[in-house]
Order: C-alpha cells, then structure tokens, then sequence
C-alpha cells in the first residue's frame, strides 16, 4: 500500500453559543462544525471518536464514542461528511483535539488525527 492509500483530512470551525451560555454560572457553550475528507485512495469508514477536551484551568475531559452525531460516515475517495456537535465548558477558553477511529475497505484500522481547535468566547471592544 502507498502512503496515500489511508488519509483523512478533518478541518474544524468553532464559535460560542451566547443564547445557550451562562457565564455568570460558569457555562460556556461551543459548537464546531467538523468536515471529514477522505483524501486517500482506498474508502473508509469512521468507527468512533477521542476527543481531548481542556479549558483554561487546564482540566482535561476525553470523550471516547462510537461514530459522530450518531452516524458512522462510510467514505468514498474524495468523499465528505460534515457534521456539527457541541462542548461545554466551565471557562470562557479552551482547546479540543482528538483522533478518528478509521477502517478501510481493504481491512487496515487506522487513526486520523483532528487538529487541535480553539473554544474562545469572543471580546468586544470599546
């Protein structure tokens, strides 16, 4: 197998969800929408996720599951899958990264990692 046989590209955006947040109760509300690219040559299925969730007292969460949102994407090459979920965290910043559980069609488990992203709350200026 060449080395561009497995690859999985994982972009992610972020952003705060201030209708859902309560700061003064130490909640703070994160979507991010994940966009999962088959890049390789070989399709692939994602099996499960592990995320590392860390907020600004460096507490650290992982969250182990099976597929995302629910699904277990089976990707094509050239194929993606998008999805949105959501964090919530206890301070107004934090960091999330993690890896996706993968098996190709030709039967090799791999792992694709996810980029770590930034949780922020944005500030305002005056």
């Amino acid at each position: 197998m060449n080395e561009n046989s497995h690859a999985i590209g994982v972009e992610v955006q972020a952003h705060y969800v201030e209708s859902e947040s309560a700061p003064d109760q130490d909640r703070y509300v994160f979507a991010y929408t994940v966009r999962v690219h088959n890049r390789g040559t070989v399709a692939a299925k994602l099996l499960g996720r592990h995320w590392i969730i860390t907020d600004a007292h460096g507490q650290v969460r992982e969250v182990d599951g099976e597929g995302v949102v629910g699904h277990q994407p089976h990707l094509e090459p050239g194929q993606a899958f998008e999805y949105t979920s959501g964090a919530v965290l206890e301070t107004d910043l934090g960091t999330m990264h993690g890896t996706y559980r993968m098996e190709a069609d030709d039967g090799t488990h791999f792992e694709a990692p996810i980029p770590a992203f930034t949780l922020t709350v944005p500030r305002t200026l005056h």
